[in-house]
């Protein structure tokens, strides 16, 4: 997560994850996050680095806290907030001394106990600086950056992410900004962070831009629905154009095509289009899995038809 910085006394800290298990390899935000599916009795441990950007030294605390998923957002719960997922995890050292430019690592321990129902909780390490007050401050400023935590608890294998772009729909923004908005379904049994891009051609002239990023925040947990928007050039012509939107969570990644026309009041949203001509991706390893047995069947044809030679 990005570094918090102090207005008044210019001090700035941050973290990151270091660990990742081996079965995530593949998996972008098993990198950024603290992301697994453990049986229940089970216990894991992660790193995260904490570092002093600031110039100064600076004392930082260390401490985990709720979190949830609403309304299609990563919701922090407020302060050190406890919940299940906080109280099955500790820390080796809760009280950091960096000095300027300085980084130690924290290690993380997740202990579930045995009768742990099924199921994902959410959670944060933050890593938080306070500045307290003096002459020159009568305000204390709290600054805390974190590492999102998704554990979730069952016997068996992981349950399958996936999820679908049911429908998109143009927009016109307050400020004259084209927009897309596409609604996006969860239908896995993980939450599930999205991002991606749109890309616009075959408008008015042969037009041809992008790819726009997708505004990102949007976190689903299963079976949740939000949309996720897409904001454009502001010089987008008026008139229909063709969209092809690629959005992706981890290893799963789905693309959609569709036909749109912008509205041209500010503020206004245009008529909803059904996410046709969808095409999945899949993740990485199966696509390698795939394309090796492809591969292997080609070569078994050729020696079937040398042989009959």
């Amino acid at each position: 997560m990005s570094s918090p910085r102090d207005p008044a006394a210019g001090k700035s800290i941050g973290i990151k994850l270091l660990d990742a298990p081996e079965s995530r390899r593949a998996d972008p935000r098993a990198h950024a996050y603290i992301v697994d599916h453990v049986v229940p009795g089970s216990t894991i441990e992660r790193r995260v680095e904490v570092t002093n950007e600031s110039s100064t030294p600076m004392h930082v605390t260390v401490y985990a806290a709720a979190a949830t998923i609403a309304k299609g957002e990563f919701a922090f719960a407020p302060e050190r907030t406890p919940n299940e997922l906080t109280g099955w995890t500790s820390l080796d050292t809760a009280d950091l001394e960096l000095a300027a430019s300085e980084t130690a690592r924290v290690r993380t321990t997740i202990r579930v106990p045995g009768d742990a129902a099924a199921g994902e909780r959410y959670g944060v390490i933050w890593a938080q600086t306070e500045t307290p007050t003096d002459r020159s401050h009568n305000v204390t400023f709290l600054g805390r950056v974190g590492v999102r935590m998704y554990i979730d608890v069952g016997p068996g294998g992981e349950p399958p992410s996936d999820f679908e772009i049911e429908r998109l729909y143009p927009a016109r923004a307050r400020d004259g900004r084209a927009e897309v908005h596409a609604r996006i379904h969860n239908t896995g049994g993980r939450a599930l962070d999205i991002g991606g891009a749109l890309s616009v051609f075959d408008g008015s002239g042969g037009l041809r831009v992008g790819p726009f990023p997708a505004r990102t925040g949007t976190t689903l947990a299963p079976g949740d629905a939000a949309d996720v928007v897409v904001p454009l050039d502001a010089q987008l012509p008026d008139g229909s154009s063709t969209v092809e939107l690629a959005l992706r969570s981890g290893l799963v990644e789905h693309t959609t095509r569709a036909t749109v026309t912008f509205p041209t009041t500010p503020g206004s949203t245009g008529a909803v289009v059904a996410s046709a001509a969808r095409q999945g991706h899949f993740p990485s390893p199966v696509l390698a899995g795939l394309s090796a047995l492809v591969a292997a069947l080609c070569l078994l044809r050729l020696k079937f038809l040398r042989r009959r030679r």
